[in-house]
């Protein structure tokens, strides 16, 4: 099982695969802790168990690691919590206000949450912002193997550089481009309802095969 995520590009919309962003980086460092540094190979029986936190609302979206030497371990589907039941936990102690979990460069995040970024983190605005101009031509390993995207990728829907992007309001042009994908306006402010994981991204597409992230002996 590969995780792929969707950026936009100027010409039609693509899936990557986010193993070298997201799911490469969380093995090394299991790796690292189990003191098994790639690329030894980890004895039979050790292993951690990464906890992971899908609600029954998405438990399709549970899935096993595909390392023995990660468990994944669903606590919200184990006690049978929704959304709601968490967002009202949340709010009975206080943190009403807990954002839904994702990535920061993710091209899933709506005006409104590149604002939060841009307002009130200038560092990981700064981080993101320089992601999306290195993802402009695709990743470089791919364009080597004869993969390169067709046309430019951006992570915001707008199509054009992040730091240029129409963040604080949604354009007209905008909700011509997504009519027929039939996103709403909340969705376009707001972002997808989905919430985010090492193997439940929400461009997830199940595989059988294993890419060279998999650090998996």
């Amino acid at each position: 099982m590969t995780t792929r995520i969707t950026l936009f590009t100027r010409e039609s919309e693509v899936q990557r695969s986010t193993g070298e962003y997201k799911i490469k980086p969380i093995k090394k460092k299991v790796r690292e802790i189990l003191g098994y540094p790639h690329p030894q190979r980890i004895p039979k029986g050790v292993y951690v168990d990464q906890w992971v936190g899908i609600s029954t609302d998405e438990f399709q979206r549970a899935k096993d690691a595909d390392v023995r030497y990660m468990h994944n371990i669903h606590p919200l589907i184990d006690i049978g919590w929704s959304r709601q039941d968490c967002v009202a936990y949340l709010t009975s102690i206080g943190l009403a206000d807990t954002p839904k979990s994702s990535c920061l460069g993710c091209p899933f995040h709506g005006n409104a949450q590149w604002r939060n970024i841009r307002d009130k983190s200038p560092a990981e605005w700064q981080d993101v912002v320089e992601f999306d101009a290195a993802i402009r031509q695709g990743n470089a390993r791919a364009n080597a193997n004869g993969n390169r995207l067709l046309g430019q990728a951006f992570l915001h829907r707008s199509r054009v550089p992040l730091d240029q992007a129409p963040i604080d309001h949604i354009t007209p042009a905008e909700r011509a481009a997504h009519q027929g994908e039939r996103t709403s306006a909340d969705e376009l402010e707001n972002g997808v309802l989905d919430g985010c994981s090492p193997w439940a991204c929400r461009g997830d597409v199940d595989e059988a095969t294993q890419d060279d992230f998999g650090l998996a002996c």
